[in-house]
């Protein structure tokens, strides 16, 4: 059976990121079908990190979750965003881990923030430690910020990112969204706008070779 790791580094219980978590886990469950999700809450295991980053050895609780990641067929990770990057048990979960025990890994990033301004955190902070990491990262990412919960476009992008992840998982390609199509009217007015320019482009050189043929003549005379 196909496995799923999912884990959610929020603090509070319960807590947006959890929520979160939930939600992406439930859209991927409807892409993919029979799936056996395993869910790693981290708050959970904040003093077995701490003892493992000082003593270098695992508790059995911290070892069944890094035995269930590293063993799964893909990965949710979700975190909340603090000063502008991801927290520090999130990072902090990923260092107890072997760094090349997740390559070629398929991972759906996201993340949650009181405001917007943190989204691009999880393009120049969460991507690149996963990329590091070596595993593969769903194209698109999900953030969702305090007043972003009852937003419409939040299920296209949990949708679009799960089916991403479950593309991935069953090594299928992934599929992209079609170009939007403008309408006949503002296709129309956009060549109508370049035709001006074109025409003049048209006279001046109709002018030019006239010329040349004028200074031609003279010559020859």
């Amino acid at each position: 059976m196909t496995t799923l790791a999912v884990i959610s580094a929020g603090l509070s219980q319960p807590s947006s990121t959890r929520l979160l978590a939930d939600r992406l886990t439930a859209a991927t469950r409807a892409d993919l079908g029979d799936v056996d999700v395993q869910v790693i809450e981290l708050r959970d295991l904040a003093v077995d990190i701490a003892n493992n980053l000082v003593t270098g050895y695992p508790s059995q609780a911290l070892r069944t979750a890094v035995d269930t990641v590293t063993g799964a067929d893909g990965v949710i990770a979700v975190t909340p965003i603090f000063t502008a990057s991801y927290s520090g048990l999130f990072k902090s979960f990923f260092d107890v881990i072997e760094d090349t025990a997740l390559v070629g890994k398929p991972v759906l990033i996201a993340a949650t923030g009181g405001t917007g301004r943190h989204s691009l955190a999880l393009e120049h902070a969460v991507r690149p430690m996963f990329v590091y990491l070596r595993m593969i990262v769903a194209p698109t990412s999900v953030y969702v910020a305090t007043d972003d919960w009852g937003d419409t476009g939040l299920a296209e992008r949990v949708s679009r990112a799960t089916g991403e992840l479950a593309a991935l998982m069953a090594n299928r390609p992934i599929v992209a969204a079609p170009p939007a199509v403008l309408p006949f009217e503002q296709q129309l007015a956009a060549l109508r706008k370049t035709e001006p320019a074109s025409h003049h482009g048209q006279q001046q050189h109709a002018h030019a070779e006239a010329h040349r043929g004028v200074a031609g003549g003279v010559q020859r005379a």
